[in-house]
């Protein structure tokens, strides 16, 4: 059988799907007051026990139990873009929330924050976790 690059596109059935991103946690109420109160997030525990949150626009992710068996991500599953990132690190430290420092190449400030410079190009950026663990980011482009 000859492949057509042209037969990719019948194949794309994706490509106009709604898509949205999920993580576990271990406590599930600590993470609906963290989502919710904290971050100011809209948040709903649906009819299965999991977490719809609202995010800005039509983005939403979910949150999901897992109990004892919840591994948090050791990477960022969840990426916050804003405009101001030092007023929003200023703020969400003032609610208790601690920003994550890390060593070269994506060396953070005092506050947490990765800056631009010519020698590391791309957004200004801070990680931070939720209360089980999962990374999460403030990205300001």
């Amino acid at each position: 059988m000859t492949w057509r690059f042209s037969d990719l596109k019948n194949q794309t059935m994706l490509k106009d799907s709604f898509t949205f991103n999920s993580f576990s946690s271990n406590d599930l109420e600590a993470s609906k007051k963290f989502y919710s109160e904290t971050l100011g997030l809209r948040v709903v525990e649906n009819e299965m026990g999991i977490l719809e949150i609202q995010a800005g626009g039509s983005n939403q992710f979910i949150i999901y139990p897992k109990g004892e068996a919840h591994r948090p991500a050791n990477f960022t599953v969840l990426n916050f873009e804003v405009k101001d990132i030092e007023k929003v690190v200023d703020h969400l430290t003032s609610k208790g929330i601690t920003f994550e420092q890390y060593p070269e190449p994506m060396k953070t400030d005092e506050k947490g924050i990765c800056w631009s410079t010519d020698d590391q190009p791309g957004p200004n950026i801070a990680w931070f976790k939720d209360p089980a663990g999962n990374v999460l980011s403030l990205i300001e482009e």
